[in-house]
């Protein structure tokens, strides 16, 4: 008679069971059905601006992104060590440093843009150069000492 009564109410915890999932299923459907008919969608194609910093010209700020009519603001970081010149959403692939120009006391190398992030106007190629170092690169004494 017990095992009877245990069979009666998993039967009924299972009826009630999956009459909650097919409402949940439903109200589902219905929420899917109101995106198709002009909720918010997914653009095909946004438009991103640059970050802007808040304050100065690195840290935390905004970027403009522009689909159709509708412009939206996204959160954004400009890291302070970004290479101001190209902008920290243009990504390069560098050659090496060339040798010391004496007559400029510089170096220079090029970059290959590697990836242009939020389909940004990148320059294709960039040249940047930098100051040739007033002392030569090695071993110079550092490192482990053996008495």
């Amino acid at each position: 008679m017990k095992m009877r009564g245990v069979f009666s109410m998993t039967l009924v915890l299972l009826v009630a069971l999956m009459v909650t999932a097919e409402a949940a299923h439903k109200h589902g459907d219905k929420k899917g059905q109101k995106a198709k008919e002009g909720g918010k969608a997914e653009c095909a194609e946004k438009r991103f601006g640059k970050c802007v910093a808040n304050a100065g010209d690195c840290g935390d700020g905004f970027r403009e992104a522009t689909c159709s009519e509708h412009t939206t603001k996204h959160k954004c970081n400009i890291p302070c060590n970004w290479k101001k010149a190209f902008g920290a959403d243009c990504k390069y692939r560098f050659t090496n440093w060339g040798e010391c120009d004496t007559t400029t006391g510089t170096k220079i190398r090029s970059g290959t843009l590697k990836k242009d992030l939020f389909k940004l106007d990148c320059e294709a190629t960039i040249t940047v150069t930098k100051p040739c170092s007033s002392k030569p690169k090695g071993k110079g004494g550092k490192g482990k000492r053996t008495e």
